[in-house]
Formats: C-alpha cells, structure tokens, sequence
C-alpha cells in the first residue's frame, strides 16, 4: 500500500507538492523534489485520519536550500 505525504518546507511551513512512497518515510529520507533537488527529511508528522476517514495524512517537512 503506497502512502501519499505532502512535503512541507521547514522554513516557511507552506506544503511544496505531494509526493507517493512505497512504504512509510523514515525521518532521515532522502529524495528528489519535482524541481530535481534532493533533500533529507528534517521530520516526519503522522497525523490522525478525519472522523469517517481511513486516510491517514502524513507530513514530511524538509529544508529546501534553493
């Protein structure tokens, strides 16, 4: 079951794009933005799916350099 986060920027705390993985990121992930920079992940929020719900959102928030 692939796991859809929304990459977050640490600086801004503005969502930067969705993004689908295989399984569950670990907090020390490291990949590739849409606009090709690679970036590790500060820390990953796992949060509580929304009454009715079965979706569980799942942040990791980055720190872009460019």
């Amino acid at each position: 079951m692939s796991i859809i986060a929304t990459i977050m920027n640490s600086t801004t705390g503005l969502a930067i794009q969705k993004m689908k993985f295989e399984r569950m990121p670990k907090p020390w992930v490291t990949f590739h933005l849409e606009t090709g920079e690679q970036v590790t992940a500060d820390r990953v929020n796992v949060g509580k799916p929304a009454p009715g719900k079965f979706i569980t959102p799942v942040e990791v928030w980055v720190t872009p350099k460019g």
